[in-house]
């Protein structure tokens, strides 16, 4: 194939998004290209005075079974896919009086966004595009000869290659690998969203794994490199509406990396876990403070206290408006990047002055609850897993030690086990008043996170002028049962009154003895929550 500038005569335009349609029919129309459209396109392009000819009179064949068959037949499909190489391609388009289509402009139903607008079976099934994703397979097939645009934000460099004489075989070759992208990524949703069609029963923690997993991702930002600089990255967006990373406008600051991207959604999905106002602040994919309190401004000031050796250039995730309180005490020292559902203008106009600082607002929080799938590749595949979604209540406590946990102890208790769902295993996490006062991550040992956790919280004590670790009269929670009272004595010897955790281990009553021998309240959860 010769790598030829190639301008179309005759292009069909038929999409849901009209974003820039009638900027690229004027620019078509005034090179003399005829235009071909359907329904609401070829509406859009009647309404801004622009000559447009129906599919249907193009074809001679009318549009049938209320529009579901309209682009389906020969006169359009031999007319994109017929070969300008090949003389018998040639000879029977002009017997069967087939003319070329040079350029195809689709993009489809928007069953997306029809299925997340809560629409009923019948809705979402007629949203399901047929003629659309046909024709866009077809132009893309034909790249030789054929341009296929399946996006807006394609259509400056065609026109651009346009002006310069038409479009080249590379920039067609191009725009046709996007194509097939474009509906793999939709035929993928369709067959997620059948998946989730199946009966109850056949679901676990409300997702489907089906014996076939399609993952699609539109790529949003190519990183400058992943986690380390020898490594490449990107940051690509799976159609979900959930607030979060993909729903967040960057209101300032330089272009975030991998790590801001993998710490600012851990820090979110975190700070989700809580209905008072909170504020969790993230090092390394790990908490290293979290409190809740009546105001954001106190929450901050609560979860620095836990320790502010690591919480600088870290990153700070909220579940509330950012106020101009809050922005001047987190901008007082070294942040990476702020995540909060808005902001007041004031507080835009302090962190401005830090011109590194990124600041993300989400539009909302996430449930965190919510059903769904996480991922991890392994070699030759990957797992898949429904994400931790586990909510711990009071009433699915058990107390198993003589002594009762008070209703502050029990308050704190709950706190903690949300905050250690977040902390990557082994995790033990000390509370006190809703805020973290010593959080122990990421260690072989449970019996060296529960120390870890202790020392820090020494250390921000001094920090702090205090003489007593900020652990004494906490509450301690782990991530998993104590596998040995070793544990359990450690977070009794940092001060801990009263202990969460999942139980299960063949040394229950040992662990059980050990703390009504300290005198400590203790309570199993039943529910684990491992974080690799």
């Amino acid at each position: 194939m010769t790598d030829t500038r190639f301008s179309p005569r005759r292009a069909l335009l038929s999409v849901s998004d009209k974003t820039g349609l009638v900027e690229l029919a004027h620019a078509l129309i005034a090179k003399g290209v005829e235009i071909l459209s359907t329904g609401g396109s070829a509406r859009t392009l009647r309404d801004a005075g622009l000559p447009v000819k129906e599919v249907s009179d193009h074809t001679g064949f009318p549009e049938i079974l209320d529009g579901r068959v309209k682009t389906l037949v020969p006169w359009i499909h031999g007319g994109i896919l017929g070969r300008r190489d090949k003389a018998e391609h040639q000879a029977q388009m002009q017997e069967h009086g087939i003319a070329p289509i040079d350029l195809v402009c689709v993009n489809l139903y928007p069953f997306a966004a029809t299925v997340a607008s809560g629409a009923d079976e019948e809705q979402c099934v007629e949203n399901i595009d047929i003629g659309g994703p046909a024709m866009v397979r077809a132009a893309a097939k034909n790249f030789a000869s054929v341009a296929i645009l399946t996006s807006p934000t394609q259509y400056e460099a065609f026109l651009n290659a346009l002006a310069q004489g038409g479009t080249t075989l590379a920039e067609r070759r191009a725009w046709a690998a996007a194509a097939y992208t474009h509906t793999a990524a939709y035929d993928g949703m369709i067959a997620a969203w059948f998946t989730q069609q199946d009966d109850e029963a056949s679901k676990i923690n409300g997702v489907s794994l089906p014996p076939v997993l399609t993952l699609s991702g539109q790529r949003d930002t190519l990183l400058r490199y992943g986690e380390n600089p020898h490594q490449a990255a990107a940051f690509y967006r799976d159609g979900s509406t959930r607030p979060g990373l993909a729903t967040a406008r960057q209101i300032q600051g330089k272009a975030l990396s991998y790590n801001n991207l993998n710490d600012t959604d851990a820090a979110f999905e975190a700070v989700a876990e809580f209905e008072a106002p909170t504020v969790v602040i993230v090092k390394h994919a790990n908490p290293c403070g979290v409190a809740s309190a009546g105001s954001v401004v106190e929450a901050w000031k609560a979860a620095l206290r836990c320790d502010p050796v690591s919480a600088f250039g870290g990153i700070v995730a909220l579940n509330r408006t950012l106020d101009e309180a809050t922005a001047e005490q987190i901008s007082a020292i070294f942040t990476e990047v702020i995540v909060a559902p808005d902001a007041e203008e004031g507080a835009k106009a302090i962190l401005a002055k830090k011109k590194n600082l990124r600041l993300l607002l989400t539009g909302g929080v996430p449930e965190a609850q919510a059903p769904g799938l996480s991922f991890r590749s392994v070699s030759g595949g990957f797992l898949a897993q429904s994400r931790d979604n586990g909510h711990v209540t009071e009433d699915m406590l058990k107390v198993v030690t003589k002594r009762q946990p008070s209703k502050a102890e029990m308050a704190d208790l709950l706190f903690a086990f949300r905050v250690a769902k977040h902390v990557k295993s082994n995790a033990v996490i000390y509370v006190k008043d809703q805020a973290t006062v010593g959080i122990g991550a990421g260690q072989m040992s449970r019996v060296d996170s529960a120390r870890i956790a202790a020392r820090k919280s020494e250390d921000a004590a001094h920090a702090a002028g205090e003489t007593d670790a900020l652990t004494k009269g906490s509450v301690a929670a782990s991530d998993a049962f104590f596998p040995f009272a070793d544990g359990l004595e450690s977070v009794v010897a940092a001060g801990a009154t009263a202990v969460i955790q999942p139980g299960g281990s063949i040394r229950d009553q040992e662990v059980i003895d050990a703390a009504d021998k300290a005198g400590i309240a203790m309570v199993f959860t039943g529910m684990r929550h491992f974080r690799h």
